[in-house]
Parts: structure tokens; C-alpha cells; sequence
């Protein structure tokens, strides 16, 4: 096999290349997203239709919601983003499987007693709830099993309320592969047929934390959000990684292999628009994650949120591609242009191209410019943003 080098200029929607993609899907775009939370899940929902080679690492350090009760209860990963993120690549057609989808999408109410709520749960374990019963066998007995699994280890004062029982499916079954996310979400690929690779970017129960700009540090992901507590009030100068006894270097957690080798076969990188510091850059802290993203020749985009980030307070665009920019230069041996680490930024015509000019200004990075946003809504529109990733490959 030889490897070649080749340069060329991309149209931004390439028509030719849209409709190949649309046709043939499962020859589609290796497109990598490094990305956690339910930002990218409405344009990972639609990319299927354009490519089912898509690749997904996943921030498995969220500490709120869901995820936080399992994650107190068993002192594992969070799952949530990692099954919400299968989910919006499942085969959602009568040839997927429409019945299992609906139980891993499955909530138990907001409200309720406790008492109630695990009883639904234990006629899940049993076989006699509807959305069990209606699971054809083999895949209902498997279901049934990781469930059982999760039932036999909970403790007695585990919060029921909002669970999600795909999160107990995901938790059963870490429990009965010795405590791995990997052969799980695996086996949740396979049942629902999934229309990509998903994978934690790493497989262990960890924090994020960052250091703000007057020094404090604030350990937790809840606490970084403003999601479900108060937002912080100062600039984040930079994040890291953290245990139960603190910070740790990224020495100590290393890119598992299978994921250095999904970042070497990229077609297309992107940093996708998401919470900057939880939903992005947690995923890029990893030792082996810059030393891959700078070895491979291929287009790395980033995609800013639109609207207000609370952990990006006090970020312009430059701001926010430095922020980007600045743990992956940090594992190298020695600093490389910042166009290798990020090639170029996607930007909807809303953004004010002064904005865009200090980014270029400042790292060589090019902006395009494209209408991206849908014309209802403030969003990204799934169709175009899929449209202009379809067209680099």
C-alpha cells in the first residue's frame, strides 16, 4: 500500500459529492468528531443518512443528571452522552430494531415513589414490562440479563427518579464485563444497528476540572457547566483531568489504542459545537491525542456553538480555538503550526467577520464563512452543516 498526498479545492456544498454520499452511505466519509453531550446528537441524527463510517469519542466525566446517580452509586464512568449518542445513530427505520430503540430511550418519570419506580425496573428484570415483552428473543434475554446484573448490585438508596434505562442497560452490562465500557457499547452497536462507531475517548471513572483565570479550580463537570448549578463567574485559563485525589497528568491517561487507530483512519476531524471546556476539549486532554491529530493528513475542522457558553465567558472565537489548540500542543515534543491541529473554522454568516479575521490573524487559521443556521431558529441546520462536512471528504 502507498500513500499519497494530495491537495485540492473543495466547493462548500460540493453537489457531486453530496448525492454520491446519499446514495451510498455505507461507502460514505470517515468523519472523526471529538465530542461529549447532546450538542451534535440533531446533526449526528441526520449524518447517517449521508455516511454510516462515522466515528464519535465520547467524554465519559459528566457528573450531573442520569449518569451522576450511577456514577455515585458504583463509582464508574458516565454513560449518558455515550448512549445518547448511539441512539441518535441508530437505525430508526421498521428494519432497525424499533423495539429495543424504544427501550433504550425509555425514562422512568420525574415523579413518583421510589417504591414504584423500582417495581417498573424489576418487571423489566422479570420479563412482564411491555417495552421487555415486546424484544424478540435472543436480544430480550441479553437485555434481561444486564438488567439483572444492575438489579443485583444496586444499592438500596439508589435515586430511581428520571432514570434512563438505557443507562442501567449500559451499567448492567459494565458489570458484566469486568467493569469495560467498550464490549458494551459494542453489543448497544449491534442491536440497534448503529450507523457509526461510538467509543469513550477513554474507559475510566474520572473528573474534569478547570483552573480559572484568578487561580481557583473548580473539579466536576456539573460544576463547570451552569447547566444544573449557577455558572461560574470568571474565564477558564485552562482544563484538566482529575481523581478522587486530585489533578492527574496526562501521562497517566493514556489514548487507548483502538482510538489513536479511529484517529488515524479520519477522513474528516471536527470539533463540533458543544459546551467548550465539557463537551469538547475533555475529550482532547488524553495523552496521544495531539501527537495523532498532528500526525494525520486529513481536514480539522471546528465548528463553534452558536448562542452563549457559559464556560466559555470571557472567549472570543480566537479565544476559543487557542483553548482548542492549547492541550493538544501541550502533547507534542515540540510545537507545530497551528493548521496542523486545526486546518480550518466553520462559521455561519452570522458571525462577525472581525471575529473570524482575528483568528486568522492570530493562528494562520483560515474562517469560511457558509449559511449554516436555519432560518426558523438561531440552530445549526442539520441538513447544511451534514451537507459541508459530506463535501471535504
Amino acid at each position: 500500500m502507498v500513500s499519497l498526498k494530495i491537495q485540492r479545492e473543495v466547493q462548500l456544498p460540493d453537489d457531486l459529492r453530496v448525492r454520491r454520499a446519499l446514495s451510498a452511505p455505507h461507502l460514505g466519509p470517515r468523519i472523526l468528531f471529538f465530542s461529549g453531550g447532546s450538542a451534535l446528537n440533531d446533526i449526528s441524527r441526520r449524518l447517517k443518512r449521508y455516511t454510516f463510517n462515522s466515528m464519535h469519542l465520547i467524554t465519559p466525566f459528566d457528573s450531573g443528571g442520569s449518569s451522576q446517580a450511577l456514577r455515585q452509586a458504583f463509582d464508574m464512568p458516565a454513560v449518558g452522552d455515550l448512549r445518547s449518542r448511539l441512539m441518535a445513530l441508530a437505525d430508526e427505520s421498521e428494519l432497525g430494531q424499533p423495539d429495543i430503540y424504544a427501550m433504550f430511550n425509555h425514562r422512568l418519570p420525574k415523579a413518583g415513589k421510589q417504591s414504584e419506580l423500582q417495581a417498573e425496573v424489576e418487571a423489566m428484570c422479570a420479563g412482564k414490562h411491555p417495552l421487555i415483552k415486546a424484544i424478540s428473543r435472543p436480544m430480550r434475554r441479553l437485555i434481561q440479563t444486564f438488567l439483572q446484573n444492575f438489579a443485583a448490585q444496586v444499592p438500596d438508596d439508589f435515586d430511581y427518579r428520571n432514570a434512563s434505562i438505557g443507562n442501567l442497560i449500559i451499567a448492567g452490562g459494565y458489570f458484566g464485563h469486568d467493569r469495560e465500557l467498550e464490549p458494551v457499547l459494542f453489543l448497544m452497536s449491534k442491536m440497534v444497528d448503529v450507523r457509526g462507531t461510538v467509543r469513550a475517548i477513554v474507559d475510566a471513572n474520572l473528573q474534569l476540572g478547570v483552573e480559572l483565570v484568578d487561580g481557583r479550580r473548580i473539579v466536576g463537570q456539573r460544576q463547570i457547566s451552569g447547566k444544573e448549578v449557577a455558572p461560574i463567574d470568571g474565564a477558564i485559563a485552562r482544563a484538566f483531568i482529575a481523581d478522587h485525589a486530585g489533578e492527574i497528568s496526562p501521562s497517566d491517561i493514556p489514548l487507548p489504542k483502538r482510538n489513536r487507530k479511529l484517529i488515524r483512519q479520519a477522513d474528516v476531524m471536527c470539533y463540533p459545537p458543544g459546551s467548550l471546556y465539557s463537551s469538547v476539549i475533555a475529550n482532547l486532554l488524553p495523552s496521544g491525542v495531539g501527537r495523532e491529530v498532528a500526525g494525520r493528513e486529513a481536514p480539522k475542522l471546528y465548528l463553534p456553538s452558536l448562542g452563549h457558553d457559559p464556560e466559555a465567558l470571557g472567549h472570543g472565537l480566537a479565544d476559543q480555538v487557542a483553548a482548542i489548540l492549547a492541550p493538544l500542543q501541550a502533547d507534542l515534543d515540540k510545537p507545530v503550526p497551528a493548521e496542523c491541529l486545526m486546518s480550518h473554522v466553520l462559521c455561519d454568516l452570522s458571525v462577525d467577520p472581525s471575529a473570524c479575521a482575528e483568528v486568522t490573524d492570530r493562528h494562520g487559521i483560515p474562517c469560511v464563512r457558509l449559511p449554516l443556521v436555519s432560518a426558523e431558529v438561531h440552530k445549526y441546520d442539520p441538513e447544511r452543516v451534514c451537507e459541508a462536512l459530506a463535501s471535504i471528504d
